[in-house]
């Protein structure tokens, strides 16, 4: 995929990116295309599929942020991956430990 395809994913919304997505598998799993076109849908799928995934870590990181801040501010703030509270997680009673 050329780079100008890879910069539009960049840029597109989390939600337009998996509507796409949606419809490449579900184009795929009728299993009626050439095999060209398969592997064109299914590179782009890759493509989606990762940009979602970075999506939602991101936001995932930012809730972890917001949760840590105890709401005393109430703002959002980007992650900081060398940060001290890039170790915030959930324990499995659904408290969050810092």
């Amino acid at each position: 995929m050329d780079n100008d395809k890879q910069q539009e994913c960049k840029e597109m919304p989390f939600e337009q990116a998996l509507e796409e997505l949606e419809k490449l598998v579900e184009d795929m799993e009728q299993g009626d295309l050439p095999l060209d076109e398969m592997i064109k849908r299914f590179e782009r799928g890759t493509v989606l599929a990762r940009h979602c995934r970075q999506k939602l870590s991101k936001l995932e990181k930012k809730i972890e942020v917001l949760i840590k801040d105890n709401g005393t501010n109430g703002e959002w703030q980007e992650f900081d991956a060398s940060s001290e509270r890039k170790n915030a997680a959930a324990n499995p009673d659904g408290e969050f430990t810092f």
